[in-house]
């Protein structure tokens, strides 16, 4: 019996593979291993891993009195923003799908499917200079930019999701004597619920880890979050303690880890559906 030959095609993959996972990998367990290192073992050796448990890095960056109003900032900016573009998005979306014909509708989509391809770096200055303008270098200003680039991606995806689901379902409903409010929400709404729940675990990723745009559009002299944490922590502790920055990361870290892990099959099915149907 012959042995199968392993194409190079296949050798250079695995090994392309194998340098990702490892670039991917090596930052978080160098994130970790600091973490948990006393300053002086991180100066003997930065790559080492612990000989102990340090646990005063944690104590440290718990004991900062700004330290819950960062995380209490992030998690209602977070909630607050993924709650909106949950109902939002859907309901953009629905009634874009549903009327393909008309020139309006059709105008939005391609607006919306524009916007993923303009890089955000053409947009951070007039961003900036309108949001100053406006008054919205707050929270409700930071939530209201976030909604609004979540509709990009959000209504693509949903867009081709809706075309799976039967028209019939909808007309029935309407015949029953169903509204347009209770057929997206008694009907519509809940058969998306795999999609629903990934734009929900998506965004939340996005959101709480996101330090450009709160940098950007927040005032940091009253509004912070968690991504500002880490500058916070190189002011208050120094450059060079980088336990308490490595702890601040691990810390800021669980709470999307948590999410992500609780539901990461939603992403891979609700991606799938939203790319493939239709």
């Amino acid at each position: 019996m012959s042995k199968k030959k392993i194409k190079p095609v296949s050798i250079a993959a695995y090994i392309v593979s194998i340098i990702t996972v490892l670039l991917v990998l090596f930052p978080l367990y160098l994130t970790v291993a600091v973490a948990f290192k006393s300053p002086a073992e991180s100066a003997q050796n930065f790559f080492a891993p612990p000989s102990r448990l340090y646990l005063d890095n944690f104590s440290k960056v718990m004991s900062n009195r700004y330290f819950y109003r960062y995380f209490a900032n992030s998690f209602v900016i977070t909630v607050v923003s993924v709650a909106i573009i949950a109902v939002f998005i859907p309901m953009v979306a629905w009634a874009i799908a549903r009327n393909p014909k008309k020139k309006y509708y059709s105008f939005l989509y391609f607006f919306f499917v524009c916007g993923e391809f303009i890089p955000f770096q053409v947009l951070m200055v007039p961003l900036y200079l309108f949001a100053s303008q406006a008054r919205m270098l707050n929270n409700q200003g930071l939530i209201t930019i976030y909604i609004t680039y979540a509709l990009c991606e959000g209504v693509f995806l949903f867009n081709a999701y809706y075309k799976s689901i039967p028209l019939e379902l909808e007309e029935s409903a309407e015949i029953d004597g169903c509204g347009l409010v209770g057929t997206f929400f008694r009907i519509v709404y809940p058969l998306v619920k795999p999609m629903t729940a990934t734009i929900i675990i998506l965004n939340t990723l996005w959101i709480w880890n996101d330090f450009l745009l709160p940098y950007l559009v927040l005032d940091r002299r009253h509004y912070t979050t968690v991504s500002l944490l880490i500058q916070t922590m190189r002011r208050g502790f120094g450059i060079v303690d980088m336990g308490a920055i490595m702890a601040s990361l691990v810390l800021a870290v669980i709470p999307v880890v948590i999410c992500y892990l609780c539901a990461q099959k939603y992403i891979i099915e609700g991606v799938a559906a939203g790319a493939v149907k239709g």
